[in-house]
């Protein structure tokens, strides 16, 4: 039997950046990984697929740049599924690439199999033909997330999808019923409204993402139905009947009774951990509800020498503090002293058509929190690289405090939002001011002005000189 000083289960980018980190600072390391594949959810099924999709979305139809220059721009032949997923297709196998590349350079084991617990160091590796047992003083689990199932659905991975095989489409739906308005519902709902779908958005709530700030909600909402897309709001799922054949409709009855007919369906609502096969139970590794782990600030479950990072433990499951997740965690298990735990303000970014990018606090929480706080805001169009683009729509929200004019969030909707979000994280960590900020010099003419003249205009609201509306 092999013995490792590290083993990681799942080559997503918490898993990746475990194993290489480790790896790195002369630790003998393995990797297990089920799928043909290599990358999770961020190179499979979830991160880049998505968002490359978004960006196909907005080329084919040319949304963002029709009538900027005086001339409509018409595409040559009308898209087809094929030119839609070819670009996902290559991004991700390129990504599938440089992962294993990595891992390869670094020196890493890879074990193709299917990983389950013999006992709290042993780790049986299952195989299309072999099986095997290796074992580790330290294991981490990164074996990400699954699409959440209800049984009352009727998935066949066809016409009535969850967000792992809506990636696997064949033609494009002349509509679409979306259950769930959050990040993945959102994202779906505006991509494929941008090539011409129409889309049904049902959400339980009055409300679409509520953990960003509303007024950034409300005009997130606005655009969509701008774009066609029709929000159901405070409604659920009593009832689908899938079509008895291709030229009939799938029949979706809502909780008001009303009946949807549409063409395809897609459920986006909820993820659970991928911990099934795991066998957790046979070392008493403790899960919850959703099958995901439950971990403390070191990512270190309830054995000490086992721990877990990415979509397995749950919030805020982003591929971004994933990777870093992993890194922290190699950073306590080998003592290595170079990045004990994640910032205290990441940012957290959604692909929808605008984009939406936030850090630090909403203006709810402000309210919630009593905090003496003020706004500022300004708006793409104003901007002169706004008009440059094309941009009518979108702004940035800063919050500040009164008492010191200490920038607390900022909140932006709008084109390239999850790119100018990152001088935002910069204000907020490093607890920056208004003055700080509009002493800042930034290129002319660009985006990033936006954050100047916010800063202005929190001034004057501030201040109650108010010279422009």
């Amino acid at each position: 039997m092999q013995k490792f000083e590290l083993i990681v289960i799942g080559t997503g980018p918490a898993g990746e950046k475990a194993a290489v980190k480790a790896a790195y600072f002369g630790h003998k390391v393995a990797i297990i990984e089920r799928e043909t594949v290599y990358g999770g959810a961020e190179v499979v099924t979830g991160t880049l697929p998505s968002k490359t999709l978004k960006e196909t979305a907005l080329f084919l139809s040319g949304k963002f740049e029709k009538g900027v220059y005086g001339v409509e721009r018409d595409l040559q032949h009308e898209a087809s599924v094929e030119d839609f997923m070819y670009r996902k297709n290559f991004v991700s196998a390129s990504a599938a690439q440089e992962i294993y590349e990595n891992l390869m350079r670094h020196g890493v084991t890879i074990f193709h199999g299917t990983a389950s617990f013999e006992d709290p160091h042993t780790i049986r590796v299952k195989g299309d033909k072999e099986e095997e047992l290796i074992s580790g003083d330290h294991i981490i689990i990164a074996t990400g997330s699954y699409p959440f199932h209800p049984p009352n659905i009727p998935f066949d991975g066809k016409r009535i999808h969850d967000s792992d095989t809506i990636l696997q489409i064949h033609r494009f739906p002349s509509s679409l019923c979306i259950v769930g308005a959050g990040v993945i519902g959102c994202e779906y709902a505006t991509i494929f409204a941008t090539m011409g779908t129409k889309v049904y958005l049902v959400n339980d709530k009055e409300h679409i993402l509520p953990f960003i700030d509303h007024e950034i909600a409300t005009e997130l909402v606005a655009q969509m139905q701008a774009a066609d897309v029709e929000i159901l709001f405070n409604q659920s799922i009593e009832e689908i009947k899938p079509a008895s054949s291709e030229n009939e409709m799938i029949q979706v009855r809502l909780t008001n009774g009303e009946i949807l007919a549409v063409d395809m369906f897609l459920f986006a609502a909820g993820r659970s951990g991928n911990t099934k096969e795991l066998q957790c139970e046979k070392i008493g590794l403790k899960i919850g509800s959703r099958e995901q782990l439950f971990v403390d600030s070191q990512y270190r479950t309830n054995i000490p020498h086992i721990f877990a990072t990415g979509d397995v433990i749950g919030f805020p499951a982003l591929a971004s503090t994933s990777m870093d997740q992993g890194r922290v965690a190699v950073a306590r298990i080998f003592q290595t002293q170079d990045l004990e735990h994640l910032p205290s303000h990441f940012p957290y970014g959604i692909y929808t058509v605008p984009e939406v990018s936030m850090v630090g606090i909403t203006e709810e929480e402000a309210i919630k929190r009593n905090l003496s706080y003020c706004i500022g805001k300004a708006r793409y169009g104003d901007m002169p690289r706004g008009k440059i683009l094309g941009t009518k729509t979108g702004f940035l929200k800063l919050i500040f405090s009164r008492d010191e004019l200490r920038v607390l969030g900022v909140h932006i909707i709008g084109h390239l939002a999850t790119e100018l979000i990152h001088y935002g994280v910069l204000l907020v960590e490093d607890k920056k001011n208004l003055h700080d900020l509009i002493g800042q010099v930034f290129n002319f003419p660009t985006l990033h002005e936006l954050y100047k003249y916010a800063g202005y205009d929190g001034l004057s609201n501030y201040t109650g000189h108010k010279v422009k509306p």
